[in-house]
């Protein structure tokens, strides 16, 4: 039979044993025990876990717990469905291979009154497979200031107190206990078999008798002094000779501090709190021992500060995450005396502010005024405007200004595809002027493609007509309703594409959609998880009042509500994608770009043959037409390419995202494959169509020779 009086584990039983289903039957009819059955709502909610539990998990039979000292019977889950359940919401703050590892430690605490938070603590965390307990000293009411267990639990035990809340935290944790404390003849049996030690016993030379034997046998020992968030650690695992207590006490042993007085241990005493640096009230309260205090006070709050910091040094130790030995202090009320303004807080952006359109081009008069302002407006890769726009005698020059490229730009290709844009604003505007005249292409000179747009005396009329399109042409990325596009649009944009000597793959049919969201989405969370990508990916980002607003893009225009916006606060910190990337994670990554596509119309791919920089260039020129043309059929056009999109070799392709460099070469396959792009063309830009309203912010454009311009 169970002793209930100094019980502290509970009984775990089984139904589908005999003998233990005829102890099920005794407890049951015992009318002073209570039962409680939880195990449906247990197998439900572990059923719900993501991911799902294996089979062998949730099939696992349930048992029954009873606490002796609680007179009561629980039903609950078996051993490896418990702990999964009860520990799932630590993770990622700990992984599922962390917890694992951390559940094979086996952890010795010594002195139960702030060892009893840190051992709760130690267990709650799923920090240890084994814990073992050991204090010599019963409960008092004047304990309850600091330890949390009750009036019912006065008088017995500290170990057992301890133990039984683990216990019905866990019953499946293995726990012992030592009554009798540690002593030097117990201190052996207290440190076989741990792999870390934490020390909270009043007595120094118990202090120093326990770091003695745990340097003898290389075992950490950590500990958490309650005053100004002090916290040891002893790495004896990794220091064997390292001096006991950092070398405070000098080097004087157990033996000789237990043959002092008390009053001769008081300067080791003072050594050892740094009487220098502790707080104003406990230093002024020593003074005050024997006379109006019995002991040197603590707070609960400060003990249970204590015990989140030395979780922090047990879960490091335990997956070997770097942790020195040494001394830090985690002061909570010098914290709080540096109180000061939230960072970033004068810097939030609210969805629905005002459309901000007061930088404008001033007017041009001169035709090639006219014709400069309309190149700098076309579109590019991340709003660089990787251009550089010059007047000379009867011509305007678009250059490739190499200064502005960024990883995805690969071999200038992107650079290409928006001076081929700027061209093409700029004949719209000579035919618009009745000046149209020749465009030479040089790829032989310090740029790695120019464009020289000279005046003419011919006219276009349906480049002309192009021209108030193109001033109004933007960037929508609002969410839309799938609707089919009219046929006579979908071959007026054919047309478009063709007449500058590219091809419009237009993908309507909802599985090609679905697949493109797909493959953008792993696309976009392999740009967000590649440090060098996602370094350029968060530059592009202008808020308001930023000390470059004339180029990247204006977050307003993203079109993201509160809760997206505060995603975003997220999404742009390194650390935070390092971690996802660590972990393989980030699947949530892709999921706007997902969204942006599943609620498009049409997905637009233009290809053209070759893959010189003239030829994406020649691919820019149908871009622009193909957006214009869209915009004015009351669609909105956003740019979606993906981060593979422009690199051509596979080299390329690991040199963008060394990590990634296998999936993005099938995720390019694969999007080749849905946008029925052959072997000889190269894609120069995928866009989405949608029907939605108008956009609520525009991105501006960096001064060309004739001043600032919106666009």
């Amino acid at each position: 039979m169970i002793d209930e009086e100094l019980s502290f584990q509970a009984e775990i039983l089984r139904d589908d044993d005999p003998d233990q289903r005829r102890r099920l039957e005794e407890l049951r009819a015992d009318s002073h025990i209570q039962v409680l059955d939880h195990r449906a709502e247990l197998l439900d909610s572990l059923r719900q876990l993501r991911p799902a539990p294996s089979s062998d998990v949730t099939d696992e039979p349930t048992r029954w717990a009873y606490y002796p000292w609680r007179r009561a019977l629980v039903g609950i889950l078996g051993p490896a469905g418990y702990r999964a359940l009860r520990l799932d919401r630590n993770r990622n703050l700990i992984t599922a291979e962390e917890q694992g590892l951390l559940g094979a430690l086996q952890i010795g605490v010594a002195g139960l009154s702030v060892g009893h938070v840190i051992a709760y603590t130690l267990a709650q965390q799923g920090l240890c497979g084994m814990i073992r307990l050991a204090d010599f000293d019963h409960l008092e009411l004047s304990n309850l200031n600091r330890v949390p267990a009750s009036v019912l639990d006065v008088g017995i035990n500290k170990a057992v107190v301890t133990a039984r809340r683990i216990a019905e935290l866990d019953p499946y944790l293995r726990v012992e206990v030592m009554t009798a404390g540690v002593t030097p003849d117990l201190v052996d049996d207290f440190l076989a078999g741990l792999d870390l030690v934490v020390e909270e016993c009043d007595s120094l030379e118990m202090k120093v008798m326990l770091r003695e034997s745990a340097r003898t046998l290389r075992l950490p020992v950590v500990m958490a002094t309650s005053d100004r968030g002090l916290v040891d650690v002893e790495r004896f695992d990794a220091e064997p000779n390292r001096p006991i207590l950092h070398g405070l006490l000098g080097n004087v042993s157990s033996a000789e501090l237990a043959g002092l007085s008390r009053h001769d241990k008081i300067p080791y005493m003072l050594r050892h709190l740094d009487a220098s640096r502790s707080s104003q009230r406990l230093t002024a309260s020593l003074v005050e021992l024997d006379n109006t205090l019995s002991t040197w006070p603590q707070l609960a709050g400060d003990v249970i500060l204590g015990a989140a910091a030395i979780a922090e040094a047990v879960r490091r130790i335990g997956v070997g995450e770097s942790l020195q030995s040494g001394q830090v202090r985690i002061d909570v009320g010098a914290a709080f005396d540096d109180l000061g303004g939230v960072p970033g807080a004068e810097a939030s952006v609210r969805p629905g502010e005002p459309r901000d359109d007061t930088t404008t081009t001033a007017p041009a008069t001169e035709p090639l005024e006219v014709i400069a302002q309309a190149a700098v407006r076309a579109p590019s890769g991340g709003n660089a405007q990787p251009w550089t726009v010059e007047t000379h005698g009867q011509a305007v020059v678009v250059e490739i200004a190499p200064q502005y490229t960024s990883m995805m730009d690969v071999g200038f290709r992107g650079s290409a595809v928006a001076v081929g844009a700027a061209v093409f604003n700029a004949r719209v505007a000579a035919a618009a002027r009745g000046v149209l005249g020749s465009v030479t292409w040089n790829t032989g000179g310090p740029s790695p493609l120019s464009a020289t747009v000279t005046l003419g005396n011919e006219g276009d009329p349906a480049l002309a007509a192009l021209y108030e399109p193109m001033l109004r042409r933007e960037t929508n990325r609002r969410l839309g309703a799938p609707q089919p596009i009219d046929d006579d649009i979908v071959a007026a944009l054919h047309d478009a594409a063709a007449a500058e000597g590219a091809r419009l793959s237009l993908l309507t049919d909802r599985d090609a959609i679905e697949q493109t969201a797909t493959i953008f989405g792993a696309g976009d969370r392999i740009r967000y998880l590649t440090p060098q990508l996602h370094r350029e990916l968060v530059g592009e980002l202008r808020w308001p009042g930023a000390d470059f607003p004339d180029s990247g893009i204006d977050v307003r225009s993203l079109e993201l509500d509160e809760g997206d916006l505060a995603v975003l606060e997220i999404v742009k910190r390194p650390d935070v994608m390092a971690q996802l990337a660590s972990w393989g994670a980030g699947e949530a990554l892709g999921d706007d770009v997902r969204k942006r596509v599943r609620s498009s119309s049409a997905i637009a791919v233009l290809t053209v043959t070759g893959d010189e920089l003239t030829d994406f260039a020649r691919g820019g020129l149908a871009v622009e037409a193909v957006w214009i043309l869209a915009q004015r059929a009351g669609l909105a056009v956003q740019p979606i390419s993906p981060v593979f999109l422009h690199a051509v070799l596979s080299s390329e392709l690991a040199e963008l995202a060394p990590a990634f460099a296998a999936d993005l070469r099938r995720l390019q396959s694969d999007f080749r494959a849905v946008a029925g792009t052959r072997s000889d063309e190269a894609q120069v830009l995928v866009m989405r169509f949608a029907h939605a309203g108008s956009p609520s912010q525009i991105s501006r454009r960096r001064q060309s020779p004739l001043g600032p311009s919106v666009a």
